[in-house]
């Protein structure tokens, strides 16, 4: 019997992407190196690479197709899109905020730098006084846009396999009973009873364990996350 690897070289890049986009998780994440490796098929394609998927949603098999291009055939991507290209996925923001290098960051898989463009971003939702303090008040979130951190949250999943992201957090969060004690070692800020140093003992690729990013100051207490967390937008997204 052919493993799914062989199987998935047999068919045409149409019929694998089109298994791929349709798979469940499981099923997805078995074609992942099969999608890596007919990159340049699919850098062909053009748009119709993408036809199955949604701009306002945040399916990550688009974005790993995107980070796949970015990776091997990044010249595709110009092709595909205009020089002001701001991200393949719509960035909605109540507050006139330019998500794209946000979007490049994750694309180019740079998530220690998109992790800080989400803490510089999550400082001007929150006001010109946690901009001027560069940190925020957990009273503050309640006024944060749940349009906002909806684009944060929703990018950071389609990047990251979904993986990472506010909501990934919050489900980790319920599973454990609410308890972030728990949560800590779960999501890799604390080893051994010692918190993670930042940034460098921090993992910024995608083999961090699962809700590892975004990263928020747990220094300061578990008042701030849990603002966060609790926000009416990742009510539904839990």
């Amino acid at each position: 019997m052919p493993s799914e690897k062989s199987h998935s070289t047999q068919i045409s890049i149409e019929e694998l992407l089109e298994q791929f986009s349709s798979g469940s998780s499981r099923k997805r994440r078995g074609l992942l190196n099969s999608i890596e490796a007919r990159a340049e098929e699919i850098s062909k394609l053009g748009k119709v690479a993408l036809s199955s998927f949604d701009p306002e949603g945040e399916d990550w098999a688009a974005g790993w197709i995107l980070q796949v291009l970015k990776r091997h055939h990044p010249d595709s991507l110009l092709k595909l899109f205009p020089s002001d290209w701001t991200g393949w996925f719509k960035a909605h923001s109540e507050k006139g905020i330019d998500y794209g290098p946000f979007q490049h960051a994750l694309l180019s898989e740079s998530f220690e730098e998109a992790d800080r463009l989400t803490s510089s971003t999550l400082r001007q939702l929150a006001g010109p006084a946690a901009e001027s303090r560069g940190y925020i008040y957990f009273s503050e979130v309640e006024s944060i846009p749940s349009v906002d951190l909806i684009t944060l949250d929703r990018l950071w999943g389609a990047y990251s396999q979904g993986r990472f992201g506010f909501s990934i957090q919050a489900r980790l969060l319920k599973s454990l009973g609410g308890r972030y004690d728990r949560l800590w070692p779960r999501i890799g800020w604390k080893q051994g009873g010692v918190w993670t140093r930042y940034p460098k003992a921090f993992t910024w690729t995608i083999e961090a364990p699962e809700g590892h990013m975004p990263l928020i100051n747990q220094l300061r207490g578990v008042r701030l996350m849990d603002a966060l967390l609790s926000h009416p937008a990742f009510t539904s997204r839990k």
